[in-house]
């Protein structure tokens, strides 16, 4: 289902809430799982999977209602949901047999084993900002915009910078790249980008012949930040 699993994780007004558990923020609205302020990648299903259990947790959630829940009217095997718990072990780095993260009760069912605090505040605030010739000009939630036009977050007044060269969207406390069509390339690192991009603190982005360092951090930005809107 598009829409996605929301469990209890809603509240009485059924609005999808943030739940925290472990490093982890489960954030049902933008279908997104993050561990600090990097995000871990899911399959649909498996995220359906996991926003069930974090909204039943502590709950054991039989197998039956598993299937009922993410697969409704369709036939699927129980190996099938064997494979997403596999999944959201890996991903979440649920090796610890002894306090894990997804528990399995045995000939029933599934449970979220870790604490969750859900509420429907932010999660804890990742600062954004790019380092470009001295400068450190700081990222705002949704569209930074990277060009020579003087309107760009990221203004960078060369001619062989497109007037929008590139952008970089924060949500969620995340960050992606994404070329805007330039003539002269974005790259992070050596490598061309290929859509949207996630960046993690340290990453070395050329626009055209400009060097640029993404950086995050939770305990806010540096000093001197410019572009403070």
């Amino acid at each position: 289902m598009s829409g996605g699993i929301r469990g209890k994780i809603g509240g009485i007004s059924g609005e999808p809430a943030l739940a925290r558990f472990g490093p982890f923020t489960l954030d049902p609205a933008t279908r997104q799982v993050q561990r600090g302020a990097e995000v871990v990648h899911l399959t649909p299903k498996a995220f359906d999977l996991l926003a069930l259990l974090v909204g039943e947790a502590p709950r054991v959630v039989a197998k039956a209602e598993v299937h009922d829940r993410l697969w409704q009217g369709t036939f699927v095997s129980d190996a099938t949901l064997v494979g997403l718990v596999k999944e959201l072990r890996r991903v979440l780095d649920d090796r610890d047999r002894s306090a894990p993260i997804v528990r399995t009760a045995h000939g029933v069912g599934y449970a979220l084993a870790a604490a969750v605090d859900r509420g429907p505040g932010a999660a804890t605030q990742a600062w954004h900002w790019i380092d470009v010739d001295g400068r450190r000009i700081r990222l705002v939630d949704g569209e930074n915009v990277i060009g020579r036009d003087p309107a760009s977050r990221v203004w960078l007044d060369v001619a062989s910078v497109s007037r929008r060269h590139a952008r970089i969207v924060v949500r969620a406390g995340a960050a992606l790249l994404e070329d805007l069509g330039s003539k002269n390339q974005t790259t992070i690192g050596d490598a061309a980008l290929n859509g949207p991009t996630g960046l993690h603190d340290g990453d070395r982005i050329s626009v055209g012949p400009i060097r640029l360092v993404y950086h995050t951090s939770s305990s806010g930005l540096p000093t001197e930040t410019h572009a403070d809107a």
